[in-house]
């Protein structure tokens, strides 16, 4: 029988920079995306047209992502928190903030936060709705982000009200706080941000206030 040296076992191995330099590709194909969505829209924009903006390959982008429809979930994703690192909304400084002051402290925190948000996702969710209307598993993913903004409106509203919320305010203050009031005050008719967010935060303290 033999007692000869065992055979040596294959361990992957990915150095750091590797590591980094995966993680600039990622970053670079997510912000070209979302300019480009949020420009474009869905249909006219290709992942040919994103890798090429992103200076990769389309074998790389489909590599990183999957499918067109996951890339564009990446980049709402993204676009939701700044940038993209794995720390959700909840667990962010500018979130925690809204517990932070008095009322109108924190319905201004609050108000401020909404306001960044709708400004970096409202062109990507335009294009994410158009994709949904021909895509039932995108409208389903759609509807899926609805629900969880649902819920971080309500970690939100908390913090700002200083005690918890009922569901009939929950609810107001979901659609209230939705992009679509935003992209209806700011675009159509053409209000500045810092107008939008005094506007917000008023009514919020109307709402949340004793």
């Amino acid at each position: 029988m033999s007692t000869g040296p065992a055979p040596r076992i294959r361990r992957a191995y990915t150095s750091p920079r590797r590591r980094q330099q995966a993680a600039e590709t990622r970053a670079a194909v997510l912000v070209a995306a979302s300019a480009l969505f949020s420009e474009k829209g869905w249909a006219a924009t290709g992942m040919r047209d994103v890798a090429r903006a992103a200076g990769v390959s389309v074998e790389t982008v489909y590599a990183n992502f999957g499918s067109k429809a996951d890339l564009l979930m990446a980049a709402m994703d993204v676009a939701v928190v700044g940038d993209a690192s794995p720390v959700p909304l909840a667990g962010r400084a500018e979130f925690t903030a809204l517990g932070t002051g008095g009322l109108a402290d924190r319905a201004s925190a609050a108000a401020s936060l909404l306001e960044q948000v709708h400004a970096r996702t409202a062109g990507i969710y335009l294009a994410l709705r158009e994709a949904a209307a021909a895509d039932p598993g995108l409208a389903g993913r759609m509807r899926e982000g609805e629900q969880r903004r649902r819920v971080s409106v309500e970690q939100g509203m908390v913090l700002v009200a200083a005690r918890p919320v009922t569901p009939r305010e929950r609810d107001g203050l979901w659609a209230i706080a939705g992009v679509d009031v935003y992209r209806l005050l700011t675009e159509l008719s053409g209000w500045t941000p810092g107008e939008y967010q005094a506007w917000l935060a008023g009514v919020f303290v109307r709402l949340l206030g004793p």
